[in-house]
Parts: structure tokens; C-alpha cells; sequence
């Protein structure tokens, strides 16, 4: 067994010229438009993606027209129904992925082709292979050995003419230094390209090493000897993790699981292997992949049969190459490769993960048009407090002073009493139907006061709710904060974002940049790109299925509107401002940059409520409106009569209609649209109630029920806010009764569950928790932490497959999620609070075992 140390996490192409110019393509996606491929390519592509996705190529073909043309997936999932069958922005955000992945390969693989082609080096059973490839790492790993390598040493060699001593050595009973007989170093040798190199074959030892690395670069052509390889070494190969130095030991103390550590790489857990290559990134870890060798030369020396080689200085010569060739080519290239492949996965799985917990978090339920107290909990430095009204904004006082204050209840100014008297003058002078209270420091103490107030003065019906201020302090100091609060402080925006929160979850959050929201798992740790580009997506899924008032929307949320950008968001609000409120859609084709293909995709998500056109207050698309007044004409009926009324709407009319035979049209469509005018697909609004004796990790007992929100799903699990300060953790393994493949398929962030407290460790803030039945639970469970994700007895079900975004929403409340301590006694107590951010990375590292 021999172990070689893990290359960076790179595609590594061995002796490659580093002024080549074909490059690999990264794993972006390709732009939307038509490409220029060959139409056979095209449509093997279609095919091809018809067949994954489980659809009809019609389908595909369908959609393809549409995406080429300009067409959002928003827009093609609600208004293209009938050209795409059916397909829902799930299916269709699958289908965009795989479009532009196999474009990418098409447009790759067709440029390797054409180099080979130039190269002389094409054959059919290579264009074959090429043609077969199914990912862009095997297209890469199929041309490597073809790569121009004008700076190797067999390059070199070839270009002194050591090409003939290489070709004779494999094809004549001939010692090495018999087959350099009668060669003679050329006096000038050139390159390829005609230019002078510098090489150095001047005794004979040098010039069979250049004959060694002929050898082995045309034996690197044997793929198909590669793919074995790499499939045994692929189910024996190990990962080695161990700490880099002893100084290293206390500062990496998150990754004390990982200072001895070794297993299986192909049964290594998605969050391990991102763990593991944190620690290395830190400087933590050094990881190495070890594997067997042996085996794997003999495989080589029997493909070339070099064994029978005689004379037997000759053997010796080409088993010695044989092993080079292993060891140094192959086998560093293999655990790259694997690494590789492995990395790709669990980045992809983290996105999705990621991806699927934002969008819950989105679609959380808003609490409505109602008067909200903002709370913005603190120690040192004050809770902060905004009143706003039913449509966001921050209410003004008789004197036009905002509704705003600052309380100091705690130590060290202790003045709990003015502060209750503030708070209820507050609730009391604006009429507050709710309290919206950040779950960062002092949350509990704060919800505790407020309720005091609120329990003693029966004319004050509010209602006290923890909301999670993750990424509030990331919108007070934002340049949109700045604009829609400028006569506010910075530490006052944070309380009015919180109020925003409970009102409307989506118009709020979509103003924070989503890794700030602490939803992730290892978000830090992959393809930013990509990641972003999921995130994305996902925000515009979710604004578009709500829609937005288009006299109300700030420019955040406007943004991610089907066919705007944050430039004519802008320019939307900029016309408001000038023009007063849109009273009707067709207001909005002169608003400068929004274009005739901008307002198609935008004008159906875009609402405006009291308008001169009743229509424009729903889903209905502008382009049905001729169409649904001819079916109110035909039927006698008016707008109003059929708006929310099915009874209604099932008797009119559509026979006999010239548009309803539109292509683009669908009358199935418009009629859900007329009976749930401006639906939101939100769910009811719930919160959670946490106990009020239990307000730190000391007041926990093992046995307890409580009642608690889900603020983060990964594969391992998912982790509770009970408001202790400190999520929990419910593995894989407690989340029922029966076997749980995939947590994402029993809950979701702001899921309001009840867990059983099975283990606590005060020590290091860990929390354990139990969602089975009682009944089902051990008679007698050990008193350990929580388990970890770290666990070695962890089955591969805690790797999560791919998910759908379409999964049903399960009944959802308040979420917790403290961001950093914006008012803290000490330092120290300030990095702690960060390190434990409820649903933040800190957390996740720390309840798997991390920290």
C-alpha cells in the first residue's frame, strides 16, 4: 500500500503546454439562444433529455422553441402550458439545466473532434468513444493523451529523433542500450512549430529516459486499459484524512473528527468529503487517497504482455516503465479524477439542498396587511423597535417623527421599567396586531418583556412572534436600505426588515443575498457560480408564483420578475415616483427599456390592485384579455360576476370563439386564473410556541416535548429551533418510526414539529433531539451528544438525491435563525454567538461533528 498526496481540486492536464489554446469549457451554462449545431446533434440532444426526464420529445422540442426565443421559464410554465404539455417549472428548470449542459458538451465535444481531426490522430473507434462520452470530465480525460505537449520530455525526445530507438526497443529482441546503436543527437532540434529547443541527450542514461517517456505517452492511449483501472482502483481506493501539524491541533478543533480519519471514497458521504476539503483549504487536514499498486502494474504488464519480452534487460527497461506510468501518469490522474467526480456530486448536492431550503423559506407564510411592532433585540447597545403599517411602511407619529425607539432593559443600564412603558405606549398609540421578534441575542428576554406588557394591559391584542433576522444587519447597512429607509439609523433598519419579515416573508428576504439567510449547507465550500445561478432561480420560481403589486414592489423583488432585470426594475419605480401609481398594465409599456418581448414575459406576474382594469388584479395575461371579454360578452355576464366565482364561471361559454383556438392560449388556464383571482399559493400563516421555562441550553432535560420550528434540512438530518439559542439536531436516523431515504421528503425549513429531547451537552452547546414516537424510542439511550454527521456507522442514506421543488409544503411557522450578535458584553462572547448562528454554516459544522 503506498498513499500519494490529493492534487488541488483542478482538472490536471499532465505535461500540458500552458499557451495552448483549447481549453476546456467550465461547467457554466451556455447563454440562451439558438446554437449552431448540426441538426442531428440538436436533436439527439432532445432526445436524449426527453428520455432522462421521463417526457415526450414534443416536449422538449416544444420548450426548446420557446427558450431560443426568449422565453423565461416563469413565463413558459404558466402561460405555455399548452405548447409544452403541461410541463411545471420544475420539469422545465430540469430541462433548462440539461439543455445548456449537453449544448456545452456538443459544442466541446465537436471542437476535439476537429483538433484530432488536424492532429491525424482521429479513428473510428476514438470518434466513437467521443461521441459516447457522458460527462465533460470523460470528454476531457478521452483527449488528454492527445493534448499538444510541445514542453514535455516526450515531446522532446521525439524531437530529436529518439521516436525510432522507442519503436524499436517495443518491436525487437534488443537490450536498451543495443537499440541506441547508431543514434546520432541532431545538432538544432525544433519543435513542431519550427523553433529551437533546448534539450539535454547527451549521454546515454538521458537519452533512454526520453525513449522511457515515448513508451509511456503512447501507451497513455489505451483507454480502455484506463477505464479498468479506474474501476478497480475507483472500489478499493481509501481517503486519509490527518492534521497537518501539531500547532494546527487547538485553531482546528472544529475538524477534531478528521485529525485521524479514514474511508471508503466511494461510500463517503456528501458533507464529509465537503468537510474534509474545508479542513484542507484551512490548512487544517492534509488529505491523501491511498490504494493498492500492485495489482494495478500487473494489469498493465499484462495488457502489454511484457513479461514474454525478451532479452531480459528489455523486460526490465519496459516493467520499470510500465510502473511509471502507473505511478507517476495514471494513478495521480485517477485520484483526481475520483476526487473530482466525487467533489462535483456533493457540490451539486449542497446547491440542491440549499436551493430547496431557500425556496421553503421563501413561500413561508406571510402574516398579511397588518400593523407590525419590528423588535431588534439587544444587550449593550439597546432593543431597537419600528412600527409599520398594512402596506410595509414605516408609520409616522402626529409629529412626523417615525414610530421608531430604542429601550434598554438589560444590563448594564437595567431599565426594564421605562422600557415596558415604551413598548406599551408603542402598541397601544399604533393599534399593533403583531410583534415580530428577532431570534438573535436577548430574543428570549425580549419575548419575555413584551408579553409581560402585553399580558398586563387588556386593551393591547397583540401578538408576540420570533421571526428569524438572519441577513437583517446585511440589508440595514445595503444601499436599498439606505433608499427606502434614508431618514432611518442603520441600527433602527434592522427592526423595520424583521416587521417586513412576518408581513410578507418574500418581499423581504429576496432584498438579502441568499447565502446571507444561513440556510446552507457548506455554501462557502462550492462552485460559487453555480450556486448562485441556483439561487437565482429559485428566488425568481418563488416571485413569480406569488406575484408582486407593481405600485407597492421595491426594486429587489421586481428584479426577479420574469423578463426584468434590476436595471428596469429601476426604471419601473423611477416611473412610479414621477408618474404616480400604474392604473393599468398598458402603463407599463412606457416605462423607458421595458420593451414589447419584456412586457409578454413580465405583465401577467405583475398586479395592480384597484386599477381601471379588473383583469389586471389577477394571473390573466394581458394577451387573453380580448378573450375573456368575448366569453363575458357571449355569456352575458360582467368581471365582476365571474372573479372567485366557480359556480359562475363553469357555465360560460366558449364555443364558437375565434381566439379561444389560440395555440398560446389555454381556456383550462384562464378559467383557474378567474376563479382564484391574485391566488398566493402560501400557505396559513402558524407559529410555533416555544416553552416558557426553557430558554437556554441549561434548562433542557432529556425526555422533554417540545414544540419547535425547522430552520435547516440537510442529508443527514434537520435541525430545530425550540428558542434556546442553539438548534438541535434530529438525524436521519430519529426522524420517524420507518427508514427515512431523504429528510427533504418528511420536512421542510419553517415546518412547525414536535421533537423529544434525547441527549444534551452543555459543555459544547450540543443538542439532540427525537421526532419518533415514544414508544418506538430504546428503553434506555446513552447520554452522548447528539449524534454527529461524522458518525462511521452512517448508511449512504444520508447522501440526498435530487429533489423536486414541486414537494407538497407541510404546514409552516415562524423561523428562527440568529445572525451575528450585534450587542454583546465581551469579545469572546461575540465570536460565540457567531460560531452558534442558528441554521448558519457555524451550526451545521457544529452539530456534524465539527466544532
Amino acid at each position: 500500500m503506498s498513499a500519494f498526496a490529493i492534487m488541488p481540486t483542478t482538472f490536471i492536464n499532465f505535461d500540458t503546454d500552458m499557451n495552448q489554446t483549447d481549453t476546456p469549457t467550465t461547467n457554466t451554462p451556455t447563454s440562451q439562444g439558438s446554437t449552431n449545431l448540426p441538426a442531428d446533434v440538436i436533436a439527439n440532444i432532445h432526445t436524449k433529455l426527453a428520455k432522462e426526464l421521463g417526457i415526450k420529445p414534443a416536449q422538449v422540442n416544444a420548450f426548446v422553441k420557446l427558450y431560443d426565443e426568449g422565453a423565461t421559464v416563469p413565463f413558459i410554465a404558466r402561460y405555455r402550458k399548452e405548447k409544452t404539455q403541461g410541463l411545471d417549472d420544475s420539469q422545465l428548470r430540469a430541462l433548462e439545466k440539461g439543455l445548456n449542459y449537453e449544448r456545452d458538451m456538443a459544442s466541446r465535444r465537436a471542437k476535439i473532434l476537429e483538433l484530432l481531426q488536424s492532429q491525424g490522430n482521429l479513428t473510428e473507434a476514438l470518434q466513437a468513444r467521443i461521441e459516447q462520452a457522458t460527462s465533460k470530465l470523460e470528454l476531457e480525460d478521452i483527449y488528454l493523451p492527445y493534448r499538444p505537449r510541445r514542453r514535455s520530455l516526450a515531446a522532446k525526445a521525439r524531437a530529436a529523433g529518439l521516436g525510432e530507438v522507442a519503436e524499436k526497443l517495443l518491436t525487437t529482441e534488443i537490450t536498451p542500450t543495443e537499440a541506441l546503436e547508431g543514434y546520432q543527437l541532431p545538432e538544432t532540434i525544433t519543435d513542431d512549430t519550427g523553433n529551437e529547443i533546448e534539450v539535454d541527450f547527451s549521454d546515454a542514461e538521458k537519452q533512454l529516459a526520453g525513449v522511457e517517456a515515448i513508451i509511456i505517452d503512447d501507451w497513455t492511449q489505451e483507454l480502455e486499459l484506463l477505464d479498468a483501472l479506474r474501476t478497480g482502483f475507483a472500489k478499493t481506493a481509501t481517503i486519509n484524512s490527518s492534521l497537518a501539524s501539531e500547532e494546527k491541533r487547538e485553531v482546528g478543533e472544529k475538524f477534531a473528527d478528521y485529525f485521524e480519519h479514514s474511508e471508503s471514497l466511494a461510500r463517503l458521504p456528501n458533507h464529509r468529503l465537503l468537510a474534509m476539503l474545508r479542513g484542507r483549504q484551512e490548512n487544517v487536514l492534509v488529505l491523501k487517497v491511498d490504494g493498492e499498486d500492485a495489482p494495478f502494474v500487473e494489469k498493465i504488464i499484462s495488457n502489454f504482455e511484457l513479461d514474454a519480452r525478451q532479452p531480459e534487460a528489455r523486460r526490465e527497461f519496459l516493467v520499470a516503465a510500465a510502473n511509471s506510468l502507473w505511478k507517476d501518469k495514471w494513478r495521480p490522474h485517477l485520484e483526481h479524477r475520483l476526487l473530482t467526480e466525487k467533489r462535483l456530486a456533493a457540490e451539486a448536492d449542497a446547491i440542491d439542498v440549499f436551493a430547496s431550503n431557500l425556496q421553503h423559506l421563501l413561500m413561508a407564510a406571510p402574516a398579511g396587511r397588518k400593523v407590525i411592532l419590528g423588535v431588534d433585540p439587544g444587550i449593550r447597545h439597546g432593543v431597537k423597535m419600528a412600527v409599520i403599517d398594512a402596506q410595509g411602511q414605516v408609520i409616522r407619529n402626529a409629529d412626523d417623527t417615525p414610530a421608531t425607539a430604542t429601550v434598554y432593559p438589560f444590563a448594564p443600564d437595567n431599565k426594564m421599567d421605562e422600557a415596558k412603558a415604551t413598548i406599551s405606549d408603542l402598541l397601544k398609540a399604533h393599534k399593533v396586531e403583531l410583534v415580530a421578534i428577532g431570534n438573535g441575542t436577548a430574543s428570549r428576554e425580549t419575548d419575555a418583556m413584551i408579553k409581560e406588557v402585553i399580558d398586563a394591559d387588556e386593551a393591547i391584542t397583540a401578538k408576540a412572534v420570533v421571526v428569524n433576522e438572519s441577513g437583517a444587519s446585511v440589508y440595514s447597512a445595503s444601499e436599498l436600505a439606505s433608499d427606502e429607509l434614508a431618514d432611518l439609523d442603520v441600527s433602527i433598519r434592522g427592526a423595520v426588515s424583521i416587521a417586513r419579515r412576518l408581513q410578507d416573508p418574500l418581499s423581504e428576504l429576496v432584498k438579502v443575498e441568499p447565502k446571507a439567510i444561513g440556510v446552507g449547507q457548506y455554501q462557502h465550500d462550492v462552485n460559487q457560480s453555480q450556486l448562485s445561478d441556483s439561487l437565482d432561480k429559485v428566488t425568481q420560481d418563488c416571485v413569480n408564483a406569488v406575484g408582486v403589486d407593481v405600485n407597492t414592489a421595491s426594486p429587489a423583488i421586481l428584479a426577479h420578475i420574469a423578463g426584468l432585470n434590476r436595471n428596469v426594475a429601476q426604471q419601473i419605480v423611477n416611473y412610479r415616483k414621477e408618474h404616480g401609481a400604474f392604473t393599468n398594465r398598458e402603463q407599463l409599456k412606457d416605462v423607458p427599456r421595458l420593451g414589447v418581448k419584456t412586457f409578454e414575459q413580465a405583465a401577467g406576474f405583475l398586479r395592480i390592485r384597484d386599477g381601471e382594469e379588473p383583469l389586471d388584479a389577477t394571473g390573466v395575461h394581458p394577451e387573453s384579455y380580448d378573450l375573456v371579454k368575448q366569453i363575458l360578452e357571449k355569456s352575458g355576464k360582467d368581471i365582476t360576476e365571474v372573479l372567485g366565482n366557480d359556480s359562475v364561471i363553469n357555465t360560460l361559454a366558449t364555443d364558437g370563439i375565434e381566439a379561444a383556438n389560440d395555440e398560446n392560449i389555454s381556456l383550462a388556464a384562464i378559467k383557474q386564473e378567474l376563479a382564484k383571482p391574485a391566488h398566493d399559493p402560501r400557505p396559513e400563516f402558524k407559529t410555533a410556541q416555544f416553552r416558557e421555562d426553557v430558554n437556554s441550553v441549561n434548562d433542557l432535560e432529556e425526555g422533554m416535548q417540545l414544540e419547535g420550528v425547522v430552520t435547516n434540512v440537510t442529508g443527514f438530518g434537520c435541525f430545530v429551533n425550540v428558542g434556546v439559542h442553539q438548534d438541535g439536531l434530529v438525524h436521519i436516523s430519529e426522524m420517524a418510526n420507518d427508514f427515512v431515504e431523504d429528510p427533504m421528503n418528511l420536512v421542510k425549513p419553517g415546518d412547525i414539529v414536535t421533537v423529544r429531547v434525547i441527549s444534551v451537552d452543555a459543555k459544547r452547546n450540543r443538542i439532540g433531539f427525537s421526532m419518533k414516537s415514544e414508544q418506538a424510542a430504546p428503553a434506555k439511550r446513552t447520554t452522548t451528544a447528539a449524534k454527529p454527521a461524522t458518525d462511521k456507522t452512517e448508511t449512504k442514506a444520508t447522501r440526498a438525491p435530487r429533489r423536486s421543488n414541486k414537494a407538497k409544503p407541510a404546514t409552516k411557522g415562524g423561523r428562527n435563525n440568529p445572525r451575528s450578535d450585534k450587542a454583546k458584553a465581551k469579545p469572546a462572547a461575540k465570536q460565540k454567538s457567531e460560531e452558534n448562528k442558528i441554521g448558519s454554516l457555524g451550526a451545521l459544522l457544529k452539530q456534524a461533528g465539527l466544532k
